[in-house]
């Protein structure tokens, strides 16, 4: 049952991870020094932002059951 909920959601899957990896990195290498960033300065909202974006976007690509 696992096995079949990961095949048919592996894309968005991949997407939130890819995103989660892309939120840590854009906090950490752009992020905001001064704390008044709502996104940015706080790796963890960081984190969630860009894994909601990766999903959305790799989420796109799914192909639709008939």
């Amino acid at each position: 049952m696992m096995i079949a909920f990961l095949k048919k959601n592996i894309l968005p899957i991949i997407g939130l991870l890819v995103g989660a990896a892309g939120g840590y990195l854009y906090y950490y290498y752009v992020g905001c020094a001064s704390g008044t960033c709502p996104l940015t300065s706080n790796p963890y909202i960081s984190v969630l932002y860009g894994a909601l974006m990766g999903f959305l976007l790799f989420d796109i690509f799914k192909k639709k059951e008939k």
